[in-house]
């Protein structure tokens, strides 16, 4: 059975892992102490009939332990949620609390103004902007500027260079700046690779070409065998007639390039005959005899 007196002697004088004893007293730091002081009326754990009040998120309960509850520790404490207007939290406070010790209830209702108070302070502060100090590691200093060291040398070698890229440019070194589409960057790096494939393949290939010749007499023709060649689709057959007659006209035009040449050689010769002779007459100063030359 739960006696009040022994525990509080024990707690008291030996050891209390809530106590906390500074210069200016002695203080407890349980969060169901009323007074926040250390002694016999304000101790949650001596005193079998307690109640005190708690915030949770900006919302005040009124918590209350009873001895008919010391055997169920997880039921030991009765919680009511209070109003936020305070007179009606005194209210509710007073209607619950109306057979208890008159001390500790007027305990209960200072811990309700001193919490209220509070909360409204917090309330204008929260509102009110106000400068928030935040330190920063040394090593976090000296990695950031490191960094920024790092960062100023690498802007100044970019600026150096464009300006060198700028200066060739208007020597004109360059003949003009290309920006190329990724698409055709792309495009063309895929030929270069087909490109690169049909150079390492083998060059066992067969090609079929058109033969540049000239067909000038009948017999090559019958050579090639064109007349025995007889095929059943009407669109060779059209081919093959075309390509004769295409033969036909170059042998004709071939003979008459031909007989033209030898009728132009004829008249040539005809008027080599024709052509006079040409009769050179010598006169020799000492003799006095002239020699005819005929050419």
């Amino acid at each position: 059975m739960q006696h009040d007196e022994v525990i509080w002697q024990v707690i008291r004088h030996k050891h209390c892992s809530f106590m906390s004893k500074i210069s200016t007293g002695i203080f407890c730091r349980n969060p169901y102490n009323v007074t926040g002081i250390c002694n016999r009326s304000s101790c949650p754990l001596a005193n079998s009939r307690y109640a005190t009040i708690r915030d949770h998120d900006g919302v005040f309960y009124l918590y209350m332990k009873t001895i008919e509850r010391a055997h169920k520790p997880n039921d030991l404490w009765e919680r009511v949620k209070l109003p936020r207007n305070y007179e009606k939290a005194l209210e509710l406070i007073g209607k619950h609390l109306m057979y208890w010790p008159k001390l500790l209830v007027h305990k209960i209702k200072q811990r309700l103004t001193k919490m209220t108070q509070m909360r409204i302070r917090m309330r204008k502060l929260a509102l009110k902007t106000r400068e928030k100090i935040m330190t920063t590691p040394r090593k976090e200093k000296k990695r950031e500027a490191r960094r920024e060291e790092k960062a100023e040398k690498a802007a100044i070698l970019d600026k150096a260079i464009e300006k060198e890229l700028l200066a060739r440019l208007e020597n004109g070194i360059y003949d003009g700046i290309y920006n190329l589409p990724f698409n055709k960057f792309l495009q063309t790096l895929d030929t270069d690779e087909l490109q690169a494939e049909d150079e390492n393949e083998e060059e066992y290939e067969v090609e079929y070409v058109e033969g540049n010749f000239e067909i000038e007499e009948e017999d090559d023709i019958e050579d090639l065998g064109m007349k025995d060649y007889h095929i059943g689709n009407d669109e060779l057959a059209d081919d093959v007639e075309e390509e004769e007659n295409a033969i036909e006209e170059k042998r004709v035009r071939s003979k008459s390039k031909s007989a033209h040449e030898k009728s132009e050689k004829d008249e040539f010769g005809k008027k080599l005959k024709k052509r006079p002779r040409i009769h050179v007459e010598v006169e020799h100063e000492e003799g006095g005899e002239r020699q005819k030359v005929s050419s």
